[in-house]
This record gives C-alpha cells, structure tokens and sequence, in this order.
C-alpha cells in the first residue's frame, strides 16, 4: 500500500515537470526521450478521432473519456491508461478548471522490448490472461508514478538520455506487467497468443485497409478458424473487423480532407468507397457533419494536437 502523503507528493511533481516541459505551448511537445510525448490543452474542443497505439497514458491534471467501439473508459490524475494494440479511438479532454489545463504524457510501448522481459527468467510468474481488451485502466500507485518521474527529470539532463532512458523505460514496462491489468499486455508479446495473432491481423488491416476485406484471408494468415477470429477480435477492440476497417478508412478520409487538399469523392475513393453516398453517410454518422460542413468546421476550429 501507498503512503497517501508521498503519492500525493509524486503527483505534484508531475504537475510540476509536465508544467515546465510545456510552458508556453498549447497541444503536442515532442521530447527528447524517444517514445515520450508531453501535452498542455487548455482549450481541448470537441472529440477527436485516433488511432491509438500501443502506449501508457498519464495525466497529472484534468481526465479524458475514451471510446472504443462502445465502451467508455475514463482515466484521470488517480489512473493510468494502457493500449496494447492499435485501436481506432474517440477521445475527449477535460480541463480541470479553467486555469487549470491539462496536463498529460504518452510513452510508447515497444513490443519487442516486452516480450525481452517477459523471456527473462527472472520476471515473476503472473495470473492467466485470456483474450481481453487492448485497452485497460488502472489506478496510479508509486511504482509506476516513481520512474515516469525519473524519465521526466531527464530532460533536464540530456546528456544523461541515452544511456538512462533505456533503463528507466524497462522499469516502467516491468512495473506495467506487475501491476493490476498488466497480464493482458503479456499476452500482447507471448508466442502464439490470441492477442498477438489479433495484433497481427490488426497491422495488416491497418496496411490494406482500403481493400476489400477478406476474412477467411486473414483469419488464414495468423492461423485461426473464421469463427475464432471473428470471436478474438472483437475480444482485443471491441469492434467486428467490419467496424474498424470502417473506423480507419473515415479517419483516413478526414486526414485527407482536412490536410491533403482533396475533395470527399477523391477521399472516398482512395480509401476504399466505391460509393460516394454511402461515403458521405458514414463521415456523417462519426464526424457528426457531411464532409465539405465538417471541413469547414475544422477549419474555422484551428484545432490543436491532441493527447492520448
């Protein structure tokens, strides 16, 4: 158990370092720690739609919902978030005041790296996991708080970056797979295991999602029955494959629009509709305007980045 007074004493150092590292910015700071990202939003909008990758969440003032398929999981200063695999995302930020801005940082996950530690005999065994979902939240507590702390005080000392920060990271991560929900980002690196063939399928999806989906093709490639798959996925992402080639292909479509200078028929055809209607029906049900309105939206916005 936490002593309550040196948790409470953590959180405020990381309201404080998150508060330098950003200091006159508004969105997105890229640090000098590969895989470490910091944010400030102090005017977050409306939802915004992502795709998340396998990453730890933390927030050191506000919170934010986050929906996959349709559940809602909210984490705030008292919790963390985790995605083991590529997930298709809405999320939503809250101020905690309005002088307060959210303050939050994502560390990327590296799959190749958990499963070095989860192979070292020295890890202590944990619960089974079956096929969950690949995304968690759990309750903050110090040892995980302690060396997010640790990697955030590196960037005070860069020279210190690259020798270091390897060795903290592996802290975080082995505090990650120790803690509450952290068997199901075990089964994200274990040989063989449903959720790496579903994390397989996902990276292909994410490849090829602008062709036709071919179910028994890809239920083939990473050795499961139809059934099974089908079954599995929406297991990990709380979607039907359908829903997230659907999700990837708007989400593409959007980037485009906004971004790449195309207009919808040009953006529907390129990620995969072969009809235009149909194209704008569904940007319409997940961005809550047709194409040419939600541009135009965005436009008038100015939106930010925004945080995992």
């Amino acid at each position: 158990m936490d002593d309550p007074l040196e948790l409470d004493d953590a959180r405020r150092s990381l309201v404080g370092m998150l508060n330098r590292a950003t200091a006159g910015t508004e969105g997105v700071v890229q640090t000098p720690v590969p895989g470490l990202i910091v944010y400030r939003i102090a005017n977050p909008g409306g939802p915004k739609h992502h795709v998340y990758e396998p990453a730890l969440a933390l927030i050191a003032q506000g919170s934010k919902q986050v929906m996959v398929g349709d559940e809602i999981h909210t984490y705030d200063a008292l919790h963390y978030l985790v995605t083991s695999v590529d997930l298709p995302v809405v999320g939503q930020v809250r101020v905690a005041s309005d002088t307060l801005p959210y303050l939050g940082l994502r560390l990327s996950l590296d799959v190749t790296e958990i499963g070095e530690l989860i192979r070292d005999e020295r890890l202590p065994a944990a619960a089974h996991a079956g096929p969950a979902r690949g995304i968690y939240v759990n309750r903050i507590g110090l040892p995980v708080l302690e060396p997010v702390l640790r990697l955030l005080k590196l960037l005070d000392a860069p020279a210190d970056i690259a020798i270091v920060a390897p060795l903290v990271k592996r802290e975080i991560l082995y505090r990650l797979l120790m803690n509450g929900e952290g068997a199901r980002l075990r089964q994200l690196a274990l040989q063989d295991s449903h959720t790496q063939r579903i994390a397989k399928a996902i990276a292909r999806l994410r490849t090829n999602f602008a062709h036709a989906l071919r179910i028994d093709e890809i239920a083939r490639d990473v050795h499961m029955s139809v059934s099974s798959f089908h079954h599995h996925f929406k297991a990990v992402t709380a979607m039907s494959p359908l829903q997230f080639q659907k999700q990837l292909r708007l989400q593409e479509a959007r980037r485009l629009l906004l971004t790449g200078g195309i207009d919808a028929s040009s953006a529907a055809h390129q990620v995969g509709y072969e009809s235009a209607s149909q194209f704008a029906r569904e940007y319409g049900r997940m961005f809550g305007a047709p194409p040419a309105r939600d541009r135009r939206r965005w436009l008038a916005e100015n939106e930010v980045g925004e945080p995992v």
